[in-house]
């Protein structure tokens, strides 16, 4: 049972933030008080829903000393009774401590690995698949850089995708994505496997992260590809060198001063990244008790064609609906993997 004075402390505090936003807080805290007023709002719903319930049960076994409400009494609790652990568990979720990136933008990053041509063709294939689900979700999909193969896959790409709840959701999709099928590039008809690495970063603002002019060098070049809209006939596109990394990011789009301004806030979500894996000891931590390690490293799924089966090795989630997934149908998967981070993170909480 979740603790009531715990409860109160999150009540009293959610109705000082809408006092002081009511009344007129200082401008510099208006921000921040605005964030955790609109974080706290849902979990305050959920508390005065328990509260009320608790209250109606109580009320409701008072009633059975009543004779003449006796026979009310007795239909009404088996259903408040049978309601109460649903809304506890509810609460307990919301409770949960949030992650400060899930509101966020998302920096999202598809490369591909072993495989040749067949996992650059893939690679395109994840592309598209985000791009339809960022569609159906109602989010802009806005790529920033790409570099197409000879045969229209990608050697690379990066994308912005902006929404509500992008980073939340998407979070999840980072790692090794492998597929097994027969590649257009195979005469044999033998299926092979390959495989794309997806990354995808929450969007950092300019105040976060700081990049001293000295830490970076600057490269102006022609974009390179197998033609198509993305491709410069100019000198505009450009690489940013970060020295103390030595992270790399370009852009190619048509203007060069957009694309200095692209790849930095592509730069500045990496190395917001690289602190949040760094200083923040409890994500790290649960990394391996929630869903996978969340190293980009790692095979998180398989994506088998002629079975038309996907499987997410990290939840072990079968579902023989490929051809939904690949048109951008994701929801079923995220919400699985979702669900089994939110229970990994109760456990671990309430151990």
């Amino acid at each position: 049972m979740v603790p009531m004075d715990k409860l109160a402390q999150i009540t009293r505090r959610f109705e000082f933030l809408e006092a002081k936003l009511s009344t007129g807080a200082a401008p510099a805290e208006i921000a921040a008080l605005s964030r955790e007023y609109g974080d706290l709002k849902p979990v305050v719903t959920q508390i005065e829903a328990y509260t009320r319930a608790l209250d109606d049960l109580a009320e409701a076994q008072a009633m059975l000393s009543d004779p003449e409400m006796r026979a009310l009494a007795e239909d009404e609790i088996p259903a408040l009774r049978a309601r109460i652990p649903e809304m506890e568990q509810a609460l307990r979720l919301a409770l949960l401590p949030k992650d400060a990136a899930d509101a966020r933008p998302a920096i999202l990053e598809i490369r591909p690995g072993t495989g040749g041509e067949e996992a650059a063709l893939f690679a395109a294939d994840l592309l598209r698949m985000y791009q339809r689900h960022a569609e159906a979700q109602g989010w802009t999909f806005q790529i920033i850089d790409l570099a197409e193969s000879d045969l229209g896959g990608i050697r690379e790409v990066t994308a912005l995708v902006q929404g509500e709840g992008v980073f939340a959701r998407l979070k999840y999709e980072s790692g090794v994505h492998r597929v097994q099928r027969v590649p257009e590039t195979e005469a044999g008809g033998r299926i092979h496997t390959s495989a794309a690495t997806v990354a995808v970063l929450p969007e950092a603002e300019e105040v976060e992260i700081d990049i001293p002019a000295a830490d970076i060098r600057i490269d102006t070049m022609r974009a390179s590809g197998a033609g198509g809209q993305h491709v410069n006939t100019t000198d505009s596109a450009v690489r940013i060198t970060h020295l103390p990394t030595g992270i790399v990011v370009t852009s190619s789009e048509k203007s060069q001063h957009q694309n200095r301004a692209i790849a930095l806030q592509v730069l500045r979500a990496r190395l917001y990244e690289l602190e949040r894996d760094r200083t923040d000891a409890a994500r790290a931590a649960d990394r391996k008790a929630q869903v996978g390690s969340g190293d980009r490293s790692e095979r998180i799924r398989t994506y088998n064609f002629p079975q038309g089966r996907m499987t997410d090795h990290r939840i072990n989630l079968t579902l023989y609906a490929l051809a939904q997934i690949m048109a951008g149908d994701l929801n079923e998967v995220i919400d699985a993997l979702v669900a089994h981070d939110q229970a990994a993170r109760l456990a671990e909480m309430e151990a």
